[in-house]
């Protein structure tokens, strides 16, 4: 993986600029890369990876082919090795602010944040569910603290073991990291707004049966403020539904309230939306501009399902579907990376 930063002058000229560094984004760069097209990827977080780095690196997976479990962030890294013989350009943390067609109307004008041109002959938008920030905890004092003991994510989850945790949240990420803690920290605490849970009801069955042992603490209510010592977090007060309040001993927070979405500069783009998401066709997986194209999360069609799997399988097919668009002449064989040379060539499997 290469990194680029912005730079000034000339745009830089691309075969394809791909718009989010997500699990999908990275697969696009190595359907694109066996069809001998390079791509420059563009994100605004800071490392590759979208959700699964920045929000649950440690959570494990389950539906990705051929891998029984795998961890979010051990997938990002297996597809960081996987596209590393098509030296894919990345430019992080910035935002791509501008895209549109130029006078020739078969390539893109792209510039992001930070500067940085390109003159693209494709766009991928890969976005995922587009710009998003965690739903924060609103009460005094939680700014100060967020990354310290105020958490919105789990990075390195070994280092909270034998730490008293209060885990906010009724969610699929709430019961997986209570179940996650649970024998592990000190002590759990999982307060919820109301005792109904939103998250996979294998997932609640088993918390309630930890909460019946005693291993976690179940509390419905929310968070009304922080106690503190000497600047640091020692617990937090929740009231319940009856109104009244207890303190919970604490010395780190999670609150897991879910994303906030937004599509951002994408929903400016003249690109055909249906309830915030890109519509495109199911052949090539093309938006209502030809020459843009958009996979994973971001897009919706009918029987439309937000899963990785799925994104990997729009991948290959907008892959084709850049292929024809950046060489209408060209006619399309579907190559075997079992048996075509060239594939493997490209691959660098190949004989030397």
């Amino acid at each position: 993986m290469s990194e680029t930063s912005a730079a000034a002058g000339a745009p830089v000229v691309a075969d394809v600029v791909i718009i989010g560094a997500g699990p999908c984004g990275l697969f696009q760069v190595f359907e694109l890369g066996l069809l001998g097209i390079r791509a420059h990827i563009v994100d605004t977080l800071a490392a590759p990876g979208g959700q699964c780095t920045e929000l649950y690196p440690d959570k494990p997976i389950y539906d990705i082919p051929a891998l029984p479990v795998c961890g979010a962030q051990e997938l990002v890294d297996r597809l960081l090795a996987q596209i590393k013989p098509f030296a894919a350009e990345f430019h992080l943390g910035q935002e791509v602010t501008e895209l549109r067609r130029q006078a020739d109307g078969r390539r893109f004008a792209v510039v992001t944040s930070a500067g940085t041109r390109f003159d693209a002959g494709a766009v991928v938008i890969a976005g995922g569910v587009g710009s998003f920030q965690p739903r924060r905890l609103i009460v005094e004092g939680a700014p100060e603290l967020e990354g310290i003991a105020v958490h919105y994510r789990v990075r390195q989850a070994d280092s909270y073991a034998g730490q008293r945790l209060l885990i906010l949240g009724g969610g699929d990420s709430a019961l997986d990291w209570t179940l996650a803690f649970a024998g592990k920290a000190k002590s759990v605490t999982l307060a919820h707004r109301r005792l109904d849970f939103r998250a996979a009801p294998a997932s609640v069955a088993q918390m309630r049966a930890l909460a019946d042992a005693g291993s976690v603490a179940l509390l419905a209510g929310t968070v009304q403020s922080l106690v503190t010592q000497d600047g640091r977090l020692t617990g937090a007060v929740v009231q319940g539904l009856d109104g009244s309040s207890q303190t919970v001993d604490c010395d780190h927070l999670f609150a897991f309230f879910g994303l906030h979405p937004k599509l951002g500069p994408i929903a400016e783009w003249g690109l055909e939306l249906e309830k915030k998401a890109l519509k495109v066709d199911t052949e090539k997986f093309q938006t209502s501009e030809a020459g843009i194209f958009a996979v994973g999360d971001i897009n919706t069609y009918p029987g439309k399902k937000k899963l990785i799997l799925s994104g990997f399988h729009e991948a290959a097919l907008a892959a084709f579907g850049v292929q024809a668009w950046l060489y209408p002449e060209k006619k399309q064989f579907l190559q075997y990376t079992t048996t075509s040379p060239v594939m493997q060539k490209r691959l660098g499997v190949g004989e030397s």
